[in-house]
């Protein structure tokens, strides 16, 4: 395997990881479900009915804004904040394989128990 090919594993699982840790946090999850649910939103929308700050939905926003998830545009004097679903369809191809790898390992398991 070439050193290139090995430092971008490298970069990927490190992507990986800072996309799990954004995930990780539940006012995070809630704003990609509210986010999910269709047109891009304003601060103000996204905290309607919460006792979450503004200045902490942004900076929740921030993070998911950092590793690709989510994605802001400036209209007027607010900045509207929508999905970007490729990160986490990456994400899901990825859990995909783990998912693949662990059922041939307790596949092989299972025959070597039985055997």
């Amino acid at each position: 395997m070439s050193r290139s090919a090995v430092e971008g594993g490298v970069a990927l699982r490190r992507h990986h990881a800072a996309v799990f840790s954004a995930l990780g946090d539940e006012t995070r999850l809630a704003l990609v479900a509210a986010l999910a649910a269709g047109a891009p939103r304003s601060i103000a929308q996204l905290t309607g009915g919460s006792r979450i700050t503004r200045q902490a939905i942004t900076k929740h926003l921030r993070v998911l804004e950092s590793v690709g998830v989510v994605r802001s545009a400036r209209r007027g004097r607010h900045s509207l904040f929508e999905l970007d679903p490729a990160p986490l369809t990456e994400m899901q191809e990825y859990l995909g394989r783990v998912a693949e790898q662990w059922d041939q390992v307790l596949g092989r398991l299972k025959s070597l128990v039985e055997s």
